[in-house]
């Protein structure tokens, strides 16, 4: 078996490829990695499950919990929650040992996955979703008796400790601003609007009302459209839209205009410098942020840091550095000081606070941030294991590399949540953007096809 994890827990066609029986074993091998039996003081470790509104999550939810609890966990399902809410729950709750959410995220509504949160509420590091991976099956002494895990079902306690821990992290009345909100029918579906209603905001809401078959479906922030003419509908002041799990956060401009990871991050990396709380005057993004970014932060001297596609990743690096701000052009974004994963919710508040307190359009505030014009091309079909050991397709990159020199840049990686290897070029227009890109995607097609 190759790795099950990706770059974001275990994903795959549910009841396929993610089924019941690997959700059990699955729990039955984190509770054994992360349990270890009993506590000191003869307690269980405990370990809360979340879920976004998949059908399939149901399924996926019970298995898990049955897995965890054989292996002698106490478990708490939550029932229908954002993946940050599962994240800080694991962070805040001193009985809380495991975090699991249940999502594809921003998938199309077949597929789901599994993602685990250790004490603190960090993602698991790699080497131990391996050790996680390599008890799947492993015989191993049972646990009996009194001794097997308890499972509740408790979701006002999560959904009463988020909504509260948003508040504080916003620290701004909200009186005064219209925002249109997307839900994508997904996990924060109730969430999303409640804290910013909480926090004073006039709330437009669209899409909305999950049936466990409709996440995603035209909506959220793979769908944008609807979010940006629900704004100018509204007269919204900006609109926020969410993604299956609510981990990921676009924004749109009272005019109707995207804003984008890339755009939020930026604007709010220069907010934060000029409060005094963007530690180290540094902004941690991933190799997928466009050129344009890393330029117009240099412009305002704010330093910045690549890392590998992943918020995992982003986060690990912004803990080594002690740095508070980072995220992804797809719209996850980590605020340090507030959270410990991508939080939509939270970067919708923290952009109302912004413009609030600000008196300015979010399309102004975020206008100095200029994109390079870039392509991305999903190649499927491919073997994407051998991206990197390729040499006439290492070549081909690197030749093109030299040909867009300082003004442009190419990114070629396997993607961790499907079967595809992505190509991304930057260039000075469109039209070298799309013919470069084209070429070295025909380039992977040839050397790398199945």
């Amino acid at each position: 078996m190759g790795r099950l994890f990706g770059t974001d827990g275990v994903r795959g066609l549910a009841n396929k490829e993610l089924t019941a029986e690997l959700a059990l074993q699955l729990g039955e091998a984190a509770a054994r990695r992360i349990g270890g039996g009993p506590r000191a003081d003869g307690s269980k470790p405990r370990a809360v499950i979340g879920r976004d509104t998949r059908i399939s999550g149901e399924f996926l939810d019970h298995a898990l919990a049955a897995g965890l609890a054989s292996a002698g966990m106490d478990v708490v399902r939550i029932g229908v929650v954002t993946t940050p809410t599962v994240a800080h729950l694991t962070a805040t709750q001193d009985d809380v040992d495991l975090g699991v959410m249940i999502s594809a995220s921003h998938n199309p509504m077949p597929d789901n996955g599994i993602k685990f949160f250790g004490r603190g509420g960090f993602k698991l590091a790699d080497a131990v979703e391996d050790e996680i991976q390599e008890l799947l099956g492993s015989p191993w002494e049972r646990p009996t008796g009194a001794d097997v895990g308890e499972v509740d079902y408790e979701d006002d306690w999560a959904e009463k400790s988020y909504v509260t821990h948003l508040m504080e992290a916003a620290g701004t009345d909200l009186r005064g601003l219209r925002i249109a909100v997307d839900c994508a029918n997904g996990g924060a579906s109730f969430l999303g609007p409640q804290a910013l209603r909480e926090a004073g905001a006039d709330v437009v809401v669209i899409n909305a009302s999950p049936d466990g078959r409709n996440i995603n479906a035209r909506a959220g922030s793979t769908h944008p459209e609807q979010i940006q003419a629900a704004t100018v509908a509204a007269r919204a002041d900006f609109g926020v839209a969410f993604d299956g799990d609510a981990d990921r956060c676009l924004a749109v401009d009272r005019a109707g205009r995207l804003i984008d990871g890339d755009k939020i991050m930026g604007s709010l990396a220069v907010f934060m410098r000029d409060a005094g709380t963007l530690d180290h005057d540094t902004l941690v993004v991933t190799v997928m942020s466009n050129l344009g970014l890393i330029l117009a932060m240099r412009d305002v001297g704010i330093r910045t840091i690549q890392t590998a596609v992943g918020d995992r990743y982003v986060l690990e690096k912004m803990l080594e550095g002690g740095y508070a701000l980072g995220g992804e052009q797809s719209g996850h974004v980590i605020a340090r000081h507030h959270a410990t994963t991508g939080d939509g919710v939270l970067t919708a508040l923290l952009l109302a606070r912004m413009v609030h307190q600000t008196g300015r359009d979010l399309g102004d505030l975020t206008a100095f941030v200029r994109r390079l014009p870039q392509t991305l091309i999903n190649v499927r079909g491919v073997d994407k294991t051998r991206v990197a050991a390729d040499g006439p397709l290492s070549e081909a990159v690197a030749a093109a590399e030299r040909d867009l020199g300082e003004t442009g840049r190419v990114v070629l990686r396997s993607s961790g949540t499907e079967p595809l290897v992505r190509v991304m070029v930057e260039a000075p227009t469109q039209e070298s953007a799309d013919a470069v890109a084209s070429s070295l995607a025909g380039i992977v097609k040839e050397r790398l096809s199945l």
